[in-house]
């Protein structure tokens, strides 16, 4: 029975370490999956969150998008993107013609320090961005694997 036990620990320390977060060119490929290779637009939509994070198992963020003028400028979906995560698509919301203003308010876990995107998709086919580089002093996800 420890013999066994002795292996099945081997085993498991040959096994590669986890990766603890997506690498830029991932983040890179979910955005381009989303926009479906549409360009782009700075503006429009707003990320709040604390350019240096003490703790990142809970940190509060804002994305908020002003009024949309026309039907085709509706924001239909906001998504966020966090590139040191392990997984970077943190959050998707959507938002139908009667939702109001569209915009959230959470906490989301951040594995480091790394860039935090937001992305709204407008019924018209064009798609918002901002970013925030951000400094995490108490690393999140570690637990994830």
């Amino acid at each position: 029975m420890h013999r066994r036990m002795l292996l099945a620990g081997a085993a498991l320390l040959a096994l590669p370490p986890a990766r603890a977060g997506a690498t830029k060119p991932e983040v890179a490929a979910a955005i381009q999956a989303l926009t479906g290779g549409a360009k782009l637009r700075q503006g429009r939509i707003k990320l709040d969150i604390p350019l240096l994070v003490e703790n990142g198992n809970a940190v509060a963020m804002t994305v908020s998008v002003p009024d949309a003028v026309s039907e085709a400028e509706r924001i239909r979906s906001i998504h966020v993107f966090a590139e040191g995560n392990p997984n970077p698509n943190v959050i998707n919301a959507f938002f139908g013609p009667r939702s109001g203003r569209p915009g959230l308010s959470t906490r989301i876990r951040l594995a480091t320090s790394q860039t935090v995107i937001a992305v709204a998709a407008c019924a018209d086919g064009t798609f918002w961005t901002d970013s925030i580089e951000l400094l995490v002093t108490l690393a999140a996800c570690i637990d994830e694997i």
